[in-house]
């Protein structure tokens, strides 16, 4: 005789937690995840269903495959995986598990998802991020983005913590890791941004005007020495 686990009908979706990658699209216009692990060659949105990685036609999450989306039930466990030497630059989501599931002892596997929150480390100098940048890699038609500070952007494509949120839409919220809005703040900005937000924003947009900066003083010298002597 086999046994059957209850049916379960909770009142609001699971909350779950895992680990991913931000990417952006090569246009620049959309924004998501990929997984570290299993399914990791395929990025998926803010709210997404899962798929089968193998192929096959059936619903994920099938009893007989890996398929379908995953996390785990403790924030603390999912945040044990950024500390390994693969996962060093991938960030913390918090998820609502959506659809059908099937619940295990750590974790679920589930077949839809909405992705709540997503809080990102800090810079690999050690300081605070203040966007998302090119990390170097990438899937086919996306490009991988890891967090970093004003001083070390050095030009390469970022977003901005808001503008990416923005980008991946369905009310994603992206805060840097260890850092809170301080008491006396105030209410959010333009466009519901708060003051930390618009530091970091601030920050972004003085990282690149300084490269610009350092470009045509560049351009300048290459200038002024290649001209015909006097």
């Amino acid at each position: 005789m086999r046994l059957r686990l209850p049916t379960e009908r909770p009142t609001e979706p699971p909350t779950g937690y895992k680990i991913a990658h931000p990417v952006l699209s090569q246009d620049g216009t959309r924004a998501g995840f990929t997984g570290v692990s299993l399914g990791g060659a395929l990025p998926y949105a803010v709210l997404d269903d899962a798929s089968c990685v193998y192929g096959r036609r059936h619903r994920p999450p099938a009893r007989l495959c890996d398929c379908g989306f995953h996390c785990v039930h403790d924030r603390t466990a999912a945040e044990a995986l950024l500390t390994t030497t693969e996962h060093r630059t991938a960030v913390l989501l918090e998820v609502s598990v959506l659809g059908v599931y099937i619940r295990f002892e750590r974790g679920f596997r589930y077949a839809r998802q909405r992705v709540r929150t997503a809080t990102v480390g800090p810079c690999a100098c050690g300081a605070p991020p203040a966007a998302l940048a090119d990390a170097g890699w990438g899937r086919p038609g996306w490009r991988a983005l890891t967090a970093s500070c004003p001083l070390c952007l050095r030009g390469r494509t970022s977003v901005s913590l808001a503008s990416f949120a923005r980008l991946a839409g369905d009310r994603l919220r992206v805060v840097a890791g260890g850092t809170a809005p301080a008491a006396g703040d105030g209410p959010p900005g333009p466009e519901g941004l708060g003051v930390p937000e618009l530091v970091a924003e601030a920050a972004l947009l003085q990282a690149r005007l300084d490269w610009f900066q350092t470009q045509l003083a560049r351009l300048g010298e290459r200038g002024a020495g290649g001209g015909p002597p006097p």
